[in-house]
C-alpha cells in the first residue's frame, strides 16, 4: 500500500495499446467507406435519373415518292349506244320476231302492233282528203266562171273576189287534209318496231296478243314495262370510272388503262380515254371519266362490273413519311427533326396526298432529316433526345431506316419493317 492507502491504476501493457489503435482505425475506415459508398450511389442515381429524363426517340429518314404509280377504281361497262324502244301507237302485238341475244340490223323488224282503230282513222283521213279536193275543184271552176262574167258587168267586183277567196280556201283545206294523212300515213309505219341501229337485243318485253299504249310500252299482262325492247350497240363498249378527287391529275387525253371483269379472270381489256366530265361530283369529290375498249368479238356485256388499274408518272420529288411522323399543335402541321446535336428542331411542313398509313410532304422537310416517327406531345424546341432502335411489330416505320444505336440504350417495341413498304407512296 502506498501512503495514501490507495491501489495504483494497472497501465495498459503496449500490445492493448496497438490493438485499441487499430481498431479505432478499422471503424474510422468503416465508417468513412459507407460515407463515400452512399455518395457515390447517390451521384449514381442522380445521373440515371438525369438519363432516364432524355426522352428516347426513333427517328426515319424520309422516303422518295415513287417514279410511277398505280391506281385500281371499280368501273361499270356500258354499251356505245343502248336505247329502249316504245310503242308509238297504241294496239295489239300481233308478232315479235327477235328475242334476247338476236343480233339485228338497223330498220330489222322486231315486232309488229296490229291497231284497227289506227286503221279506220287512216281511212277516213284519206277520205276527208278527196272530199277537200272536190271541193276545191268546184271553188276553183266557179272563181273562173266569175272572173269571166266580170267583163260583161253581170256580176260585181266583190262577187269575183269572193269566189277566188273560197277557191284559196278550199286549196288550204286541201293541203290540211293532205297533212293530215301523211300524220297517219306516219303513224302506220310505226306498226312495225324497228331496230334503230346494229346491235344486240338485251330485252323483250311483248309478247303475242299484248296490248300496249302509244309512248308507253305498257305491257297488260306484266301490268306497266318500262320498253317494248331494248337494243345495244356493242361493238365499242364504254367504262365509266369515278376518279377521287386527289388523283384527277392522272387524267389526260393520254390515259390508258387495264380492264378486267369478274367473268375473266385473268385477262385484262385495254382501254383508251374518251372523256372525263371536268366536274366533281359534290357528295363523293369524284370526278366521271369516259374510256373506250374494243368489243371485236362482244365479250364485254353491257350493264358488268369492272376493276380498272390505271397507271401514271410518279412523284420521285415528293418525300413520303408515316402519318404517325406528324404533329398536331397550334403552329399548324410539324414534324420533329433530330438535328447533328441529337437536339429536337420543329418544322412546320406542307402535306400532300394522304396515302392512307403514310402522307405526302411538299415542303419542310430534306430527304436526309432525321425524323421522329410517333412523337410525344411533350417534345419541345431545342430537347435533348436519345436516338433508339426499331423493333418489328408496332408502328409504321416501313423501309425507312432509323439510324443504328447503342446496345446498352434502351429500346421501345417500333418496327423495323413494314408490310406495306412495297407499296409506299403507290395509290391505290
Amino acid at each position: 500500500m502506498t501512503a495514501t492507502g490507495e491501489n495504483p491504476r494497472p497501465r495498459m501493457s503496449r500490445r492493448a495499446r496497438l490493438y485499441v489503435t487499430l481498431g479505432g482505425v478499422v471503424v474510422a475506415a468503416i465508417v468513412a467507406g459507407g460515407i463515400l459508398e452512399r455518395r457515390i450511389h447517390v451521384s449514381h442515381l442522380k445521373d440515371v435519373a438525369q438519363d432516364a429524363a432524355i426522352p428516347r426517340v426513333q427517328v426515319i429518314m424520309p422516303q422518295k415518292g415513287p417514279k410511277t404509280r398505280t391506281l385500281d377504281l371499280p368501273g361499270n361497262i356500258s354499251a356505245w349506244y343502248q336505247a329502249p324502244i316504245f310503242a308509238q301507237v297504241s294496239g295489239y302485238v300481233q308478232m315479235w320476231y327477235k328475242d334476247i341475244g338476236a343480233k339485228v340490223k338497223a330498220g330489222e323488224i322486231l315486232a309488229t302492233i296490229d291497231t284497227p282503230g289506227l286503221d279506220a282513222q287512216y281511212a277516213a283521213s284519206k277520205a276527208n282528203f278527196d272530199v277537200a279536193m272536190a271541193r276545191y275543184r268546184l271553188a276553183q271552176i266557179t272563181a273562173k266562171r266569175w272572173r269571166a262574167l266580170q267583163g260583161t258587168q253581170a256580176v260585181s267586183q266583190q262577187e269575183v273576189d269572193v269566189q277566188a277567196a273560197n277557191a284559196e280556201a278550199r286549196q288550204a283545206e286541201v293541203e290540211a287534209a293532205r297533212h293530215e294523212v301523211s300524220r297517219f300515213a306516219a303513224l302506220i309505219a310505226f306498226k312495225q318496231i324497228v331496230a334503230p341501229f346494229d346491235g344486240v337485243v338485251t330485252s323483250r318485253l311483248a309478247d303475242v296478243g299484248d296490248y300496249v299504249n302509244a309512248g308507253g310500252g305498257d305491257v297488260s299482262s306484266r301490268g306497266t314495262a318500262t320498253e317494248l325492247f331494248s337494243v345495244a350497240d356493242v361493238h365499242r363498249m364504254r367504262v365509266f370510272v369515278s376518279v377521287p378527287q386527289d388523283y384527277a391529275d392522272i387524267i389526260s387525253p393520254k390515259l390508258e388503262g387495264d380492264v378486267s371483269v369478274p367473268q375473266y379472270p385473268g385477262r385484262v381489256f385495254k382501254a383508251r380515254f374518251l372523256a372525263t366530265a371536268k366536274a366533281f361530283n359534290a357528295g363523293t369529290r369524284t370526278v366521271t371519266t369516259e374510256l373506250v375498249v374494243d368489243n371485236d368479238k362482244r365479250e364485254l356485256w353491257p350493264d358488268s362490273y369492272a376493276n380498272v388499274h390505271f397507271v401514271a408518272p410518279g412523284d420521285p420529288d415528293i418525300l413520303i413519311i408515316p402519318e404517325g411522323a406528324l404533329v398536331f399543335r397550334a403552329q399548324g402541321m410539324q414534324v420533329a427533326v433530330v438535328d447533328a446535336d441529337d437536339r429536337i428542331r420543329l418544322r412546320n411542313v406542307t402535306v400532300g396526298t394522304n396515302l392512307g398509313t403514310k402522307v405526302q410532304v411538299l415542303a419542310g422537310i430534306g430527304p436526309k432529316d432525321r425524323i421522329v416517327n410517333n412523337p410525344s406531345a411533350g417534345l419541345l424546341e431545342g430537347q435533348k433526345v436519345y436516338l433508339v432502335g426499331a423493333t418489328p411489330g408496332y408502328n409504321d416505320a416501313g423501309a425507312m431506316a432509323s439510324p443504328a444505336v447503342d446496345k446498352g440504350d434502351d429500346v421501345r417495341a417500333m418496327p423495323a419493317g413494314d408490310s406495306n413498304a412495297g407499296d409506299a407512296g403507290v395509290r391505290q
